[in-house]
């Protein structure tokens, strides 16, 4: 599992060695090369101290240095006039300044100087040289060693504390529930996670009223599944208690009837349930609204033809498109010209029209039936809800369908009366550019 604490951990650590490591060899060679300076200068200082000695009859006092040096001494005709170690000879022809030489003791560095006719040369050991310098450089590298778990541990602090933000997200988010999804904090949060903890709380509000809607759903659909439910079981009692063969094809014919209502009570909640605005998002793509009109009225074509009624596309606009999910419009407006067959009375007219409006795309379905009065024109729109005079059998979820649909599809449901005062106008707008 992928962490960004750990992420950055390694990084920022990774980053810290590396730079360390980097500035320690860095810092060891230039104090390195400063001690092999330093030490240059005190050949030259001792080789300068030595000039002014007096040295008659070849008898020299050794000068107060300590054995890591060796010293010649030389007059101009080349005659030794000292030295302090035997077994190393500097040659007393080398040239003036410094230089590196070998002898049985293994490398040496020299300084010559020729004054007053004296050449004096001072030599140290390359091994004194490199053991003094590498445990000077360490000295001077050994607080920046000693600092580098600091820095680490000062690296996973940082780490852990810029964290700290999402690991309090994370427990405010575990502590919502279904129950209680109430927003996050999002006080003295930092930049970057701020506009998580925003979208998040967004979010929430949308998901308690899916949520919400998902309880009355199914309350609703099980306290209206009760009645049919029972129904059905009532009319097989009947029909298992049938005296004779008519009283039998009586009561299974009743039975037919309610399992004909029932099957369409759950389809219509099936439906419902797809076309609900909490549900997944559908995809996208043009609807031609006149093509879809013919189609429907065509389908309830039967239907109507049965109840004696006209039903007619009135207006058909062409190139008039809209961009949806078609199955969706289809079971739009196929619950509109349902519903307006099934509450128009034998002999009367049921009109679909799909015209352009202002900047807009209408879809209207006209009857001549009783219509809805105006104080229950929005109530009918809710689930469940049939008006108390109607005798058209039904679930009361059609125009709740046509509803939900409409908002999802970002369209505007309107009911108004019918053309000559009597009657229904059901009226879906659409925006279009």
């Amino acid at each position: 599992m992928k962490s960004i604490r750990r992420e950055l951990l390694v990084t920022l650590l990774g980053a810290v060695l590396i730079a360390g490591s980097i500035a320690a060899v860095a810092v060891y060679y230039k104090a390195y090369g400063e001690i092999g300076e330093l030490l240059d200068y005190q050949l030259r200082q001792m080789a300068l101290s030595l000039r002014d000695e007096s040295f008659q009859s070849g008898v020299i006092e050794p000068p107060p240095f300590g054995f890591d040096y060796a010293i010649q001494i030389s007059s101009a005709d080349g005659v030794t006039l000292y030295y302090s170690r035997a077994r190393v000879r500097i040659p007393a022809n080398a040239a003036v300044g410094y230089a590196t030489m070998d002898s049985p003791e293994g490398l040496w560095r020299m300084y010559t100087l020729r004054q007053r006719g004296l050449s004096v040369q001072v030599a140290q050991p390359m091994r004194v040289r490199s053991e003094l310098a590498a445990s000077a450089a360490w000295r001077t590298l050994a607080p920046f060693i000693l600092l580098l778990p600091v820095l680490a541990l000062f690296v996973w602090f940082a780490v852990a504390r810029g964290l700290r933000p999402l690991d309090s997200v994370a427990t405010a988010v575990k502590a919502r529930s279904p129950a209680a999804l109430d927003p996050l904090p999002h006080a003295d949060l930092p930049d970057e996670i701020r506009p998580v903890v925003l979208a998040l709380n967004e979010l929430l509000p949308r998901l308690s009223r899916a949520l919400e809607t998902q309880r009355a759903f199914v309350a609703d659909a099980a306290h209206e599944l009760r009645t049919p439910l029972s129904a059905l079981r009532l009319q097989l009692q009947l029909a298992e208690r049938a005296r004779d063969n008519d009283e039998r094809a009586a009561a299974f014919d009743t039975l037919r009837q309610g399992l004909a209502r029932a099957t369409h009570l759950v389809e219509q909640l099936l439906t419902l349930a797809r076309q609900d605005p909490a549900a997944a998002q559908s995809q996208s793509e043009s609807v031609d609204l006149g093509a879809l009109a013919a189609d429907v009225v065509g389908a309830h074509a039967a239907l109507a033809a049965s109840k004696g009624i006209d039903l007619g596309l009135a207006r058909r606009d062409d190139g008039l498109a809209v961009t949806g999910d078609a199955d969706a419009l289809r079971t739009l407006l196929s619950n509109l010209v349902d519903n307006a067959v099934r509450y128009t009375p034998a002999g009367g007219r049921v009109d679909v029209s799909a015209r352009r409006g202002d900047a807009s795309a209408v879809i209207e379905v006209t009857d001549n039936g009783s219509g809805i009065p105006m104080s229950e024109r929005e109530r009918v729109f809710d689930r469940f809800y049939r008006r108390a005079d109607s005798d058209v059998p039904g679930s009361g979820l059609g125009l709740a369908i046509v509803r939900s649909i409409a908002d999802r599809q970002g369209a505007k449901v309107e009911l108004d009366e019918g053309p000559e005062g009597h009657g229904l106008t059901a009226r879906v707008t659409f925006q279009i550019a």
